[in-house]
């Protein structure tokens, strides 16, 4: 029987609420009447790609109590599948190494495409990536095109490929989030490349939901040096990225990409967010280091924010060659211009 993922509400019934109710035998027995709401308001049963958490958390949860990080049901090897959304994951655990092949199809909505900011089609993709999982904390901040993927198998890559190069000789980095140009992208802060693969550039609350259960801490993805990628609920960890307060400068401005080619006025204006470099990290900002990284539990980890730099610009664990991905001409810093 193919069910799918829905967007869930406040009326959501979560894993440990059913188990809480009932046996395993009773969660099984009622889960296809399990229903929730989706963006278009239309009531509908609980996908097969959460059956798997939901039947872990329903059988290990029974008068437990909620921990600080996520639950963990998505830590070994799992696959998913979602006739509705086309989605396929495998996740292999083979000792220390964490094998994810996947077709990149989101296990929910997305917006339209292509659209008037971004032409492209989503498409079926071919991605496999291989990670630690023993990771080992360094320190020495590695910037990282693609920092990780998403539990569903869609990849995290917060930066651009849009550029506004001056004849001064600055260079700057468009960001995906925010309000002065059209990159296309929808309510998952997701968009598509030339090759159609759908990829996010800052938390899809969809995501978010279907692999939340009653922690404030959502696990949502992998990184690429092995470390785990949580989405905070209630905001509780802030970024140490503030604007900058010095003015910009540059002449004879033009935007590369999307921006065809335009002229770009940059000289004296105030950052605002529309360029990666518009941001500086210091340690008394928030609470999250250069990386958007935090102990938890005696743990690192990191955690996207609904704030810039949104998803984890560099890694601070060891990444293997090839794993993150430098972003094409882009200097090594911690605010890590990707593509």
């Amino acid at each position: 029987m193919a069910l799918s993922r829905w967007l869930s509400d406040d009326s959501r019934t979560t894993p440990r609420e059913l188990s809480e109710d009932g046996d395993t035998l009773s969660f099984m027995k009622n889960l296809p009447m399990i229903m929730n709401t989706n963006v278009s308001g239309v009531a509908r049963p609980v996908g097969v790609l959460a059956m798997t958490a939901l039947l872990a958390s329903a059988c290990g949860s029974v008068g437990g109590t909620t921990d600080t990080v996520a639950s963990d049901s998505y830590l070994g090897s799992y696959s998913l599948e979602d006739a509705e959304f086309g989605t396929e994951v495998t996740v292999t655990v083979d000792g220390a190494t964490r094998s994810i092949v996947a077709n990149a199809l989101p296990d929910h909505e997305t917006g339209e495409f292509p659209n008037a900011g971004n032409p492209n089609a989503i498409s079926a993709q071919d991605a496999s990536y291989e990670y630690t999982t023993e990771p080992v904390f360094t320190g020495d901040a590695t910037v990282a095109r693609t920092p990780g993927v998403a539990v569903n198998g869609v990849k995290f890559e917060p930066g651009t490929a849009e550029t506004v190069s001056c004849e001064s000789g600055e260079n700057y980095r468009v960001e995906a989030l925010q309000d002065v140009y059209d990159l296309g992208l929808d309510f998952n802060n997701a968009h598509v490349q030339p090759t159609g693969e759908y990829h996010y550039h800052g938390i899809s609350e969809l995501l978010a939901a279907a692999y939340s259960d009653d922690g404030d801490l959502v696990h949502v993805g992998f990184a690429a040096d092995g470390f785990l990628i949580y989405y905070s609920k209630s905001g509780a960890y802030e970024s140490g990225y503030e604007l900058q307060t010095d003015e910009r400068s540059g002449t004879d401005c033009v935007g590369s990409g999307a921006l065809r080619s335009a002229s770009v006025e940059v000289e004296g204006t105030t950052p605002d967010g529309t360029y990666t470099s518009d941001y500086a990290w210091s340690a008394e900002a928030g609470d999250l280091d250069a990386c958007n990284g935090v102990e938890l539990d005696g743990t690192y980890a990191y955690v996207i924010t609904d704030d810039f730099p949104f998803i984890s610009r560099c890694l601070n664990g060891e990444v293997a060659q090839g794993a993150g991905g430098p972003p094409p001409g882009a200097e090594p810093s911690v605010q890590g211009e990707s593509e």
